[in-house]
């Protein structure tokens, strides 16, 4: 058996599960205290359930604390960020494009030395070893505990990279250090902001993390417990702790996951709809959808991987407007506040959910508090509910076809009947929790994502080395290799670069080994 936690802004759900059987489930406000919506959660499930703590193997918890403080720019470590890539990189430094108010939160000491590589790995200029010494020696002096190193095509030759790290692990033994190759992808600027951010999260991770491990202490709860990743994966509370930026957008990715695993279906758009915004995204193949654009965090260009959807603001929680004949639903929301300001709470403030219950779509509060509304009103809220849902699937849509539409989260009340572009709409048992239970069942994944030059090497043989390398991270990360599957394998050849250069991409997913790991 395992458990499930997903700590959303608004809500925070949690399952215990019997393999795909959810045996129990819960939904509680989200508080400021991540020890204590742990232990709330922890409690609920044990005491409705009655199942014996030792029946339980482990547990996994997505969170989006990673991304608030990012977005929010607090509790974020000041970065020592080191380019290997003089003199070719000269021309746009670390933090181009960053906003002054983030740039000024995280930067600490920035450099830019002798070192990267060329597409197919070969050395532009030698690494300048001297040089780190140097800036051990300032890094030390500033009093900082974080650094972020980007090489060059580091994604297709580390080595540089692993080298630096090592000189200043030498000088500085409790430097925490990011390298860019376990982060982001190719695409120098891109995937060094990938890096600074997690440098600057290296801390909050260390806190958060023990802030887990306590409220398993205090539950007497003795079980490995793993946090969700962006891409329907999961990592170990040590990986955790060294890779913080991987758990951005993990909820939305948890709810796309559980609602694969709850409906049965490996292609689909699923729509979670929460207290605040729906998030619209597809699976494919049982997988969230990944997006291939850079992707904006705070202000700051990104490459590493999330999955390709978007956020409207519809939820539960959404002010409904009224002018005259024009009714508007969103995007402003009360958000965790519904249950005190929203009218069939006794509040004073009209919303969506009060909608829903007034045209007889769900049975929350009190329902009387609601029969005054009018009719006409009613069905103008409704069909602006509709346009946005309809507006978001037919974006991310990669064709005309219609597909299925999977509605999960608390707010899939606010849908009613079928919606233009959808094939049919799939409702589930516990959907309100879909993200819950996408954590729970989440697998052990391993991705492969560099440069093969074909002429060099063939393309069957870099294929098949790319997939091979794929499976043994997987097993690395704790996968049983039994049941490993390649999910994905994407080829993009690279414009303009000599050889058949391509792009390969390969991720391979199984579950987590008996036992789990640490």
């Amino acid at each position: 058996m395992r458990i499930g936690i997903d700590v959303g802004g608004t809500n925070t759900d949690a399952v215990l599960m019997d393999g795909s059987k959810v045996v129990s489930a819960c939904k509680s406000p989200t508080s400021s205290d991540v020890r204590g919506g742990i232990i709330r959660s922890l409690r609920t499930l044990l005491d409705t359930s009655k199942v014996e703590r030792s029946a339980i193997d482990y547990a996994v918890i997505g969170t989006t604390h990673f991304t608030n403080a990012f977005v929010q720019a607090r509790d974020l470590n000041p970065v020592a960020t080191i380019r290997l890539g003089a003199p070719a990189t000269m021309a746009l430094p670390p933090f181009s494009g960053w906003p002054a108010a983030m740039r000024s939160a995280i930067e600490g000491v920035t450099a830019i030395i002798g070192g990267g590589n060329q597409f197919d790995g070969r050395e532009i200029t030698p690494l300048d070893e001297k040089a780190l010494v140097g800036i051990a020696r300032e890094i030390k002096a500033k009093g900082l505990t974080a650094a972020a190193i980007c090489s060059v095509y580091s994604p297709t030759n580390a080595a540089f990279e692993l080298r630096a790290a090592e000189i200043l692990q030498n000088e500085l033994p409790e430097l925490g250090i990011s390298l860019s190759h376990r982060i982001g992808r190719i695409g120098l600027l891109e995937r060094e902001a990938a890096t600074i951010m997690n440098a600057s999260l290296l801390t909050l991770a260390d806190h958060v993390v023990d802030s887990f491990k306590q409220a398993f202490v205090e539950m007497d709860l003795d079980v490995p417990f793993y946090v969700s990743q962006n891409d329907g994966t999961i990592l170990s509370a040590a990986a955790v702790s060294k890779t913080p930026v991987l758990t951005f957008a993990s909820g939305p990715t948890n709810s796309m996951r559980g609602a694969a695993l709850l409906s049965g279906l490996s292609d689909a758009i699923v729509i979670d709809i929460g207290g605040t915004t729906s998030d619209i995204g597809v699976i494919h193949s049982g997988y969230p959808r990944e997006s291939n654009i850079p992707v904006d965090i705070g202000g700051v260009r990104t490459n590493f991987r999330m999955p390709d959807m978007m956020s409207i603001g519809l939820g539960g929680g959404s002010l409904v407007s009224v002018e005259g004949d024009m009714v508007s639903v969103g995007p402003r929301s009360v958000g965790y506040r519904l249950i005190e300001d929203g009218l069939v709470f006794g509040g004073a403030t009209l919303t969506a959910t009060d909608i829903a219950v007034a045209s007889g779509l769900a049975d929350v509060g009190d329902v009387s508090l609601v029969r005054h509304l009018d009719k006409t009103m009613l069905q103008r809220a409704r069909n602006a509910i509709r346009r946005l849902l309809e507006d978001g699937i037919d974006r991310m849509k990669s064709s005309s076809h219609e597909v299925p539409v999977v509605l999960v989260g608390g707010g899939a009340i606010l849908v009613e009947g079928d919606l233009h572009g959808a094939a049919d709409i799939v409702r589930l048992d516990h959907g309100g929790v879909a993200n819950a239970v996408g954590a729970a069942l989440a697998q052990v994944g391993g991705e492969v994502d560099q440069i093969y030059v074909y002429s060099q090497v063939g393309r069957d043989n870099a294929l098949q080395g790319a997939r091979e390398l794929a499976r043994s991270r997987a097993i690395e990360a704790g996968a049983d290799e039994r049941t490993l599957e390649i999910v994905e394998v994407d080829e993009v050849p690279i414009d303009y670069v000599p050889g058949q250069a391509v792009r390969v991409r390969v991720k391979a997913a199984g579950d987590l080994v008996a036992g789990g790991v640490q």
